[in-house]
């Protein structure tokens, strides 16, 4: 005869004291979303007050003074990037093997390189169907005679003396870039001397017009402020996958790396916090400092239709599909998981200022793996600008256009490929395509001049294509990390084997407390496992599992 129920002892209130409390309903979902709001109330903020202040005329100091707290949110945000590429790429290059490395940089490359492609040929195909072009809102009296040289090769060739920089230092504060400067001559000199002396008369000689404007112009290889990332990132992605091959002399390395990146992505979370002020601060001084709003959006209005349809199509569309297809999952879950670093790229707009919180979102919140997204974003920051080349396609036809040039199919093929190698080349700084437009107008031989037109627009076109440019890096993570996905099996199974060898086994080592679970894809715990497996590069994923279970049949034949 059992007990009866009366004396049943109640549950114990203490037992559970230190649980955490789950939260359910909308202050689960107020949790899990309140960085996105904060962000969102912080753009919100900023158009609200911006407009609002924009009848009262205020003086450039107040400008300036509302914008400073924005200008030093962005200083913050620029500050962790070199340090955050760095840990990143050295650290995820190091827990992969070289093959591995191999596969996923080849994957990359030729998504970042169809998507541009992609993007250009919408542009091109938006532009000749809205036209938004009219020839009317050409003024002859702004146009000016300076007539920059740039084309093509230069960019080229300037990207890859960017790529391999000769200092890593220099690289950190300056880039490479081509000017033309006069070259120096006997007449150039002799007119100088000449105009200097005979510039105090009343009636000063010169010399012949026709010697005077005989000036050469020469290459000149200078160096400009800004970091140069491409440099970096492909001195840490050689330097990751060569300390991935000294085994466990180089893991003290790959743990400081690791930890590097732990504080950054630590003082980010705090830095998102001062969201509210600093991205209101952004955009209501932009707001407040453009000259008059209205006429500008009315006359170039047409324009950012045609840029803002396109990046529609882009982003709602073409990406989603391409996730579909290759993912097999909801696209739009994971699109909403990115509204947070959209946000902020639109705020900021710089692909890298917004790195950080790109790095939290698709970590945290979207669960990619790390090693994938430790590898492609810093890559996709520098080169990936889908939003770029779909810019510079679009203004490069719609200067021509306004000139009332008609282009052939030879021009605009060529519009095509200049806009998606001068997108590859581009840096992730706000305003950067400007400049690469001159590129583009130049082989077509349209009116370079004619780009002053866009300054007034191009503070809010920018954030539009900014936004492109950080969701392609994302998708483009997403996707490769689905067609790895049988690689990073692999890559774990053979960790978790040639840790669960007893020591004395042939390449074997003996067991470290805390294994690594069958799935974990955490990069500390990875880069752990894989630097124990051997003091050399893994080539061939087959035949390190052929030689796994081969060890393991002679291990059990020991026993």
């Amino acid at each position: 005869m059992g007990p009866p129920t009366s004396t049943e002892l109640p549950p114990k209130t203490t037992e559970r004291s230190d649980a955490p409390v789950e939260l359910t309903g909308y202050r689960r979902w107020l949790s899990e979303n309140l960085m996105l709001l904060v962000t969102l109330s912080g753009v919100l903020l900023g158009v609200i007050l911006g407009l609002s202040l924009r009848p009262l005329n205020l003086h450039g100091d107040s400008i300036m003074l509302i914008s400073y707290p924005g200008e030093l949110f962005m200083r913050v945000l620029k500050l962790m990037i070199l340090p955050l590429v760095i840990s990143s790429l050295i650290a995820g290059s190091a827990s992969l093997n070289a093959k591995m490395n191999g596969k996923i940089a080849l994957r990359t490359l030729v998504y970042f390189a169809s998507t541009s492609f992609f993007n250009a040929a919408l542009g091109i195909a938006l532009v000749l169907l809205i036209h938004p072009g009219n020839p009317d809102l050409h003024n002859a009296d702004d146009r000016s005679t300076d007539r920059r040289a740039v084309n093509l090769l230069d960019s080229l060739l300037d990207l890859g003396r960017n790529v391999f920089p000769d200092n890593l230092f220099q690289a950190s504060i300056q880039q490479a870039h081509t000017v033309y400067l006069p070259k120096p001559s006997i007449l150039h000199a002799f007119n100088e001397t000449m105009n200097d002396t005979l510039a105090s008369g009343s009636e000063a000689q010169r010399l012949p017009e026709d010697l005077a404007e005989e000036v050469v112009l020469v290459r000149d290889i200078q160096y400009r402020s800004g970091t140069n990332t491409l440099g970096i990132v492909f001195f840490c992605l050689v330097f990751g996958t060569f300390l991935g091959t000294i085994g466990q002399k180089g893991q003290v390395v790959v743990d400081f790396f690791a930890a590097i990146f732990e504080v950054i992505m630590k003082m980010v979370t705090c830095v998102m916090w001062l969201t509210p002020v600093g991205i209101s601060s952004v955009i209501a001084g932009k707001i407040l400092s453009v000259g008059d709003l209205g006429l500008v959006m009315s006359q170039l209005m047409w324009f950012i239709v045609t840029v803002a349809i396109g990046v529609f199509i882009y982003q709602f569309v073409v990406m989603q599909a391409i996730y579909f297809v290759v993912v097999r999952r909801n696209p739009f879950k994971f699109y909403a998981g990115l509204i947070q670093a959209m946000l902020t790229a639109f705020a900021t707009a710089s692909t890298a200022a917004a790195l950080p919180i790109t790095f939290r979102c698709m970590n945290e919140k979207l669960k990619v793996d790390p090693r994938i997204t430790r590898f492609v974003l810093p890559i996709g920051c520098n080169i990936n600008m889908d939003g770029t080349a779909l810019y510079i396609a679009v203004a490069s036809i719609f200067i021509a256009q306004m000139s009332g040039m008609v282009l052939g199919f030879g021009e605009l093929l060529t519009v095509l490929l200049t806009s998606t190698a001068a997108s590859m080349s581009s840096a992730s700084v706000p305003s950067a395509a400007l400049v690469l437009l001159l590129v583009v107008l130049t082989a077509i031989d349209a009116p370079v001049q004619d780009v002053t037109l866009l300054f007034a627009v191009d503070w809010f076109v920018d954030r539009i294509r900014t936004t492109n440019n950080m969701l392609g890096d994302c998708y483009t993570a997403a996707v490769v990390e689905e067609l790895s996905r049988k690689e990073l099996m692999a890559l774990d199974a053979a960790s978790v084997n040639y840790q669960d060898m007893p020591a004395g086994t042939p390449n074997g080592h003996g067991h470290h407390d805390g294994g690594l679970l069958e799935g974990q894809t955490e990069l500390e715990t990875n880069s752990k496992c894989v630097m124990t497996m051997t003091d050399s590069v893994v080539v061939d994923m087959s035949a390190v599992m052929n030689n796994v279970n081969l060890q393991q049949e002679h291990c059990n034949r020991r026993v």
